[in-house]
């Protein structure tokens, strides 16, 4: 027999960027902040995340196209690079994504691609700590508490134990 079953998630939207709490505000404008140090010469579409640490430092990173792709590398991954590379034991608890085109800011939040979704998910795994996702665009921001409600049935380290005879 065949049994459907619905996966579903939860954040929170808001519509005014006055309606966020004073960190999740700063932490937007961190992330606004490194889109623009984006380096999309093909696409023209620059992203930045900014993620702030359990000490309350904020690592940012952009995105990076490249001639050769895919060869670059997304705004999340550049900044939980920086995370772990110069912070390693300072836990990541927040991460603000933002992106710019020629025209500004978007209008409506953009969410991680399938391999920051993974990345982000290895992270909260590594320090056991749930990272809070801030996706923000002009008209409305998104709140998830945690990458599983962006990627659930997730691969993870248990998927790689393998019971051979």
């Amino acid at each position: 027999m065949i049994k459907l079953n619905t996966i579903s998630f939860s954040y929170k939207e808001f519509e005014s960027f006055e309606e966020l709490n004073e960190g999740d505000r700063e932490l937007i404008l961190a992330a606004r902040e490194a889109a623009n140090k984006g380096y999309a010469p093909y696409s023209g579409f620059r992203v930045g995340a900014a993620t702030r640490l359990e000490s309350g430092i904020i690592v940012c990173g952009a995105n990076i196209e490249n001639a050769a792709f895919p060869s670059g590398i997304c705004a999340e991954r550049s900044s939980l690079a920086n995370s772990v590379s110069n912070h390693h034991n300072d836990k990541p608890v927040a991460m603000a994504i933002s992106a710019l085109t020629k025209d500004g800011i978007t209008n409506y939040p953009v969410t991680p691609c399938g391999n920051c979704r993974q990345v982000i998910a290895e992270e909260e795994s590594r320090t056991g700590n749930q990272i809070r996702i801030i996706l923000s665009g002009i008209s409305k921001t998104l709140v998830i508490e945690g990458i599983s409600n962006l990627l659930p049935l997730q691969f993870n380290k248990e998927d790689l134990k393998v019971n051979l005879p």
